[in-house]
């Protein structure tokens, strides 16, 4: 335990004393807390990290001067596309992508810190239902996918392989998760194969460029966003445990996405043959004014450019064929290769820009009193997990169907988007639409078979249809239980349900 004398000293060059105003209040279990806390702040960052958000804050965020004339669209030849190739290019894609995952070579990589704020839930977003008839949570539906890609990979190989799950947690997040997972027998996979680690803290800061307090003996930290991912690898020796397990393509993607696919060989497969280094699987922007950052080209260089940074006619601009110019919405969802991120943490990560999230942060005040304030009071410093595209030698974009791969879990359904009922509603219609090509009918409660036009996404929606990841990963295979089959909704096609269509 590091001195209270010692800690003083180093929070005087920080120039953050102010830290220890209750210091004499506190009982001897807040002091022992409070020491542990800040005795893992660095003076000589905690400085800088107080300096730079109030420089950064002061800055006001708009258009980037100059930005829009240096913008080009991803190269056609670095780009991929489901929608735009023909079958057997997609078919060479994926059988590459089971190759590489029947020899153990491909991980997955959950980015899992943030705190589920706008959703309204106390608990990590990876614990939430969002009103599925099996009750599955998000945690499950990724696990099912990942033993069912594994056993798809398998089975084409005749091999028994692994895709081993790295969670990247957060101080709120670690500990709810762990006991989430055990609890549930980690949902039937290996607990060995199931690496859980934490990302750092940062202090959150008022605009005077103070750390803030949250109570007496604590300081108000948040996560260092899903950029801080590449401090963790180092941190936690994460990189070490991929390379001692033979991995060597990573993907990486967000909680909170309900239709994400894991380990998809697709995307794997395309980004092998193409020799890339990172890749970034991207959607066609819903609307031009849409509020998504876009992958593009700077200067030659591949980045994420944000709706605010460019101007309307920008974000307008069209081809000849009518097209948006700058169409490929980034959703967080990523390939890299271990030597990729081997090269950006130990040479690239100091250069990554920290980004300003201004919040509501609650702090104690000089009284001691405990204030939620009604507005917004403190930076957050967040590093964004795509700004190392920058540094990629082989940077390639994969167009994915939104509506197949892309429903994001970001809101309380007060919010009409991106919230439960959009994200039950797409993984629901989504399902419907794998049963209707397997050649399934619905009937409704007098028997009558339900128009297949009729059931589209929307609550009007009278169909309920939900797979199991453990039966169908993608779609696939369908065909052995429904085809021709008339089926009542709701209907949940589970291994129980789909071992009994199979026998009948």
């Amino acid at each position: 335990m590091v001195s209270e004398e010692e800690i003083r000293a180093r929070l005087e060059r920080a120039g953050q004393s102010h830290l220890l105003r209750f210091w004499a209040e506190l009982e001897p279990a807040g002091r022992a807390s409070l020491l542990s806390d800040l005795a893992l702040l660095d003076p000589e960052e905690l400085r800088e990290h107080c300096q730079r958000a109030a420089k950064a804050c002061a800055q006001v965020e708009g258009p980037v001067e100059g930005l829009d004339s240096r913008m080009k669209p991803v190269q056609p030849e670095f780009l991929g596309s489901v929608r735009k190739s023909d079958p057997q290019t997609l078919k060479r894609w994926e059988e590459e992508g089971f190759h590489q995952i029947a020899q153990n070579k491909v991980a997955v990589l959950l980015l899992a810190g943030g705190q589920g704020t706008r959703l309204g839930v106390t608990y990590p977003k990876g614990m939430y239902q969002v009103g599925l008839p099996s009750g599955k949570t998000l945690y499950e539906l990724q696990a099912e996918r990942i033993r069912r890609v594994e056993q798809l990979a398998g089975q084409r190989h005749n091999t028994s392989c692994t895709v081993p799950w790295y969670i990247m947690t957060s101080e709120f997040t670690l500990k709810p998760t762990v006991e989430f997972f055990k609890e549930n027998n980690f949902f039937q996979l290996d607990p060995a194969n199931v690496i859980m680690f934490e990302q750092r803290m940062l202090p959150a800061v008022n605009f005077n460029g103070q750390a803030i307090l949250e109570r007496k003996d604590k300081v108000a930290m948040a996560p260092d966003g899903n950029g801080g991912l590449y401090r963790a690898l180092v941190d936690n020796g994460i990189l070490g445990d991929m390379e001692r397990r033979g991995v060597q393509y990573v993907h990486v993607y967000c909680v909170d996405n309900i239709l994400v696919k894991m380990a998809d060989p697709v995307f794997i497969g395309f980004c092998v043959l193409k020799g890339a280094d990172c890749g970034a699987k991207v959607v066609e922007k819903a609307y031009p004014t849409e509020p998504v950052g876009v992958v593009c080209q700077v200067d030659g260089i591949y980045q994420v450019v944000e709706y605010s940074e460019v101007g309307l006619e920008t974000v307008q601009r069209q081809d000849e064929s009518g097209n948006l110019v700058f169409n490929a919405g980034n959703i967080c969802n990523h390939f890299f290769t271990r030597s990729f991120l081997q090269t950006v943490t130990r040479e690239f990560e100091p250069l990554l820009k920290s980004h300003v999230a201004i919040k509501k942060v609650p702090f104690v005040d000089e009284d001691g009193n405990l204030v939620k304030p009604l507005k917004p009071n403190g930076i957050k410093m967040e590093k964004f997990v795509f700004d190392v595209f920058q540094f990629s030698k082989n940077f390639v974009a994969f167009e994915v169907l939104r509506e197949e791969e892309f429903s994001p879990l970001k809101n309380a359904d007060t919010v009409n988007k991106d919230s439960p009922t959009t994200a039950r509603q797409a993984l629901l219609a989504q399902h419907y639409r794998w049963a209707v090509q397997a050649g399934a009918h619905f009937l409704d409660e007098n028997g009558v078979r339900i128009p297949e036009q009729s059931s589209t996404v929307g609550t009007e929606n009278p169909v309920l249809c939900e797979i199991s990841p453990l039966v169908s990963y993608f779609g696939e295979g369908l065909e052995v239980y429904l085809k021709d089959e008339d089926i009542h909704s709701p209907f949940l096609l589970d291994e129980k349900k789909a071992k009994l269509l199979e026998k009948a």
